[in-house]
């Protein structure tokens, strides 16, 4: 039988975790898309603007920037939230430090992608230690499970 022991620090995984939702899903990417929508005309269901839009290249890039800053990060949340909970589950502390500077990192991305000159995205890549750092926690934790000592079972 596994018992499941929660601490008061694994709360800031779950505070990450909200906060990644409302980063990615409101304020600044979620509201960035579509006050770029309306800024650009670029109506529902299109995801990424064309010529066939009738808008000018200049247009086009800058709203395709903001849609795939914003469309990157989505991307990725998932694969995020799943190295952050494994790791937040051994590491609550630091996952949540770590998961910091990831969301961090994606709105200096975001921002910088947003910004129309979409090589001002490098600025957030940062973001990848905090990544790294997730995917280190989750590599030690799983080696700590199958070299402890004790009985397992399925």
């Amino acid at each position: 039988v596994t018992s499941l022991s929660l601490a008061r620090e694994h709360g800031y995984v779950l505070v990450v975790c909200l906060a990644s939702w409302f980063i990615h899903h409101m304020y600044p990417m979620g509201v960035g898309v579509m006050n770029a929508r309306k800024k650009y005309g670029i109506k529902y269901p299109t995801l990424y603007a064309t010529a066939a839009s009738g808008k000018k290249d200049k247009e086009i890039e800058a709203y395709n920037c903001v849609q795939r800053g914003h469309q990157n990060s989505l991307e990725n949340q998932p694969v995020f939230l799943i190295n952050m909970v494994l790791a937040g589950a051994r590491y609550p502390v630091c996952a949540s430090l770590a998961g910091c500077i990831y969301l961090v990192g994606r709105v200096v991305y975001f921002m910088g992608y947003s910004s129309g000159v979409a090589d001002r995205r490098l600025y957030g890549l940062f973001f990848y230690f905090g990544t790294l750092w997730l995917i280190g926690m989750v590599g030690r934790f799983a080696f700590e499970l199958l070299t402890a000592s004790g009985s397992s079972s399925m």
